[in-house]
């Protein structure tokens, strides 16, 4: 079967230079200050925002909870960032809070503990543990246990997918991952066996032999019974390589699972995350097609609006 390719022209509603800008921020190692910038060009009216709600008062994990006026069983995102399982703050990623929220969507954005603190479990009980709070206090937030979505990028992406496909971390709190309506990947890590022996992060996340990394793996758990997935990834990614998301989605089609590829052109691992903000947006179409397979999968009760 051929895979999928999304093909659309768009321009950017802003230069190239701000673009350019912006990413040399990132990869100077300014990410507080670059997301500052596009959390404060990213301001919304139309939502309500909960900022450091405990969910885990034993590891002083909060999280954050962006919804819009009046919510009443609209569709849930928890969101994972990313920062290779070392860095990030839940804060910087305001922009995609507010972004979903204005069209719809309830966003929950927790913490994680990290890499050295912890490895693989620590990280991963964390986010069951996020995912498990949301759907015990859904209602409570204007959403439905019955329409919590999971979403991540990058590292983020890898946390989320293996909540969707390994069933031990989400059924420590007596959960399945068909519980879940979807599963949306940016860029996610979801088939890396055997790690690069150069590559001391991953190494020490995920363990030194193959055995122990397919515990992180997303692919190595996909049988047939994972929530439909919707795979996000820049065909220019030269952090996370496309066949990630390529490899995720055969996997899922093998077993005749519910999953969709969009794949753009000439887009990079920080734009394809950057296209959810409100300067950045002409980046990518990832924003409409997030919000079309949260109305379509499969339990949505409230319409998303078009961006």
């Amino acid at each position: 079967m051929p895979l999928p390719i999304f093909r659309r022209p768009w321009l950017s509603r802003i230069t190239g230079t701000l673009l350019l800008s912006g990413l040399a921020l990132l990869l100077a190692g300014c990410e507080a200050t670059l997301f500052a910038g596009l959390n404060a060009t990213n301001a919304r009216k139309d939502i309500v925002e909960q900022h450091g709600i405990v969910f885990d008062a034993t590891h002083t994990l909060a999280l954050d909870v962006y919804a819009p006026t009046h919510a009443e069983h609209a569709p849930i995102v928890v969101f994972f960032y990313g920062g290779t399982w070392v860095r990030g703050e839940r804060a910087w990623y305001r922009f995609v809070g507010t972004t979903l929220a204005a069209h719809g969507v309830i966003t929950v954005i927790p913490d994680y503990r990290k890499y050295p603190q912890v490895k693989l479990d620590g990280f991963m009980q964390d986010a069951a543990e996020a995912v498990a709070w949301t759907h015990a206090h859904a209602a409570e937030i204007g959403g439905s246990p019955d329409d919590v979505f999971v979403m991540g990028h990058s590292a983020g992406g890898q946390i989320a997918a293996l909540l969707a496909t390994d069933p031990q971390w989400l059924g420590g709190h007596g959960l399945k991952p068909t519980e879940l309506a979807g599963f949306i990947g940016l860029a996610g890590c979801y088939d890396f066996v055997p790690v690069p022996q150069d590559d001391p992060i991953m190494l020490g996340v995920f363990g030194s032999t193959a055995e122990q990394q397919r515990r992180g793996q997303p692919v190595s758990y996909v049988h047939g019974a994972e929530p439909p997935m919707l795979l996000l990834q820049g065909t220019d990614d030269g952090e996370v390589e496309p066949s990630n998301a390529i490899s995720l989605y055969r996997a899922t089609q093998a077993v005749h699972g519910d999953s969709t590829l969009r794949t753009y052109p000439g887009v990079g691992h920080e734009a394809l995350l950057f296209s959810l903000s409100r300067p950045l947006r002409g980046g990518a179409p990832a924003l409409g097609d997030i919000l079309a397979f949260i109305a379509a999968h499969p339990h949505a009760k409230a319409a998303t609006h078009a961006p």
